[in-house]
């Protein structure tokens, strides 16, 4: 089975964009589900919906990849699998190294998508002596000192962070001297690395700050809703009004009851 040091994706020498790029894994977990229910076509307005975009988007990436479907059929559920698995680079195998086993990186260990997704999880590495030897999702975890040797061994070109911030940036170094060239990082901080090494972000506290954000406008435009209705102003947005100017000076926009 070829390993992914010596195969790499064709998106970027085809001309595909990054954000179709982007959008594929969606398209192949919907497909994926049609898949296992065993059905045979789908339309562009139903894969669309399935994945998250809106139709005209998903016809002009698919377009990218020479399939064009069939009018009045729709998509050949099995042969999309296959056409865009092959694109991704998923119809090989891809061992990858997982550095950093504390809480998340043991969750990651565990997560049972790796294998059906193409990706081997061929080594969980940790700094900690006293987690070496450890069993974490079936497999020993190995020490840090050797992390070179596990890539060189396993033909890694995939590394996953899963450390502390502070160490990030070193265990990174080491990865791409290692002969890496791609990263996920999972660590709180951004990475420096040379031109042609690929690295991918997973920041959740930043997801759920974008989520904050959108929940703190619900609530400001259930505010302005109350005020639209009732003609009566809420008291947070009253206090946050200037002060006007009166003869003794400021006066505040709220008087005391």
């Amino acid at each position: 089975m070829a390993t992914g040091r010596t195969h790499r994706p064709a998106t970027r020498s085809r001309g595909i964009p990054e954000a179709t790029v982007a959008r594929l894994p969606l398209y192949l977990r919907a497909l994926t589900g049609l898949s296992e229910r065993s059905v045979p076509t789908v339309s562009s307005e139903e894969l669309a919906a399935a994945a998250g975009v809106n139709s005209a988007k998903l016809r002009k990436d698919f377009s990218y990849l020479g399939s064009y479907g069939t009018r009045g059929v729709g998509y050949d559920v099995e042969y999309l699998v296959y056409q865009i698995s092959r694109e991704l680079g998923l119809t090989q195998d891809w061992p990858i190294v997982m550095v950093g086993i504390g809480n998340l990186g043991a969750a990651l260990a565990n997560y049972g998508g790796f294998a059906s997704r193409g990706f081997r999880v061929a080594a969980l590495i940790d700094a900690d002596p006293a987690m070496t030897g450890k069993s974490v999702a079936g497999m020993a975890v190995q020490h840090a000192d050797d992390l070179e040797k596990i890539i060189d061994d396993n033909g890694v070109s995939i590394g996953v962070i899963a450390t502390p911030a502070g160490a990030a940036q070193q265990v990174c170094d080491r990865l791409v001297a290692a002969g890496v060239t791609s990263i996920l990082n999972f660590a709180p901080t951004v990475l420096s690395v040379p031109d042609g090494v690929d690295v991918r972000k997973v920041d959740l506290s930043i997801e759920l700050q974008i989520l904050a954000f959108h929940e703190q406008r619900k609530a400001g435009e259930g505010q302005d809703d109350a005020v639209d209705e009732a003609g009566i102003e809420p008291p947070a947005a009253a206090a946050a009004k200037p002060a006007r100017k009166g003869p003794d000076g400021d006066v505040p926009a709220v008087m005391p009851a």
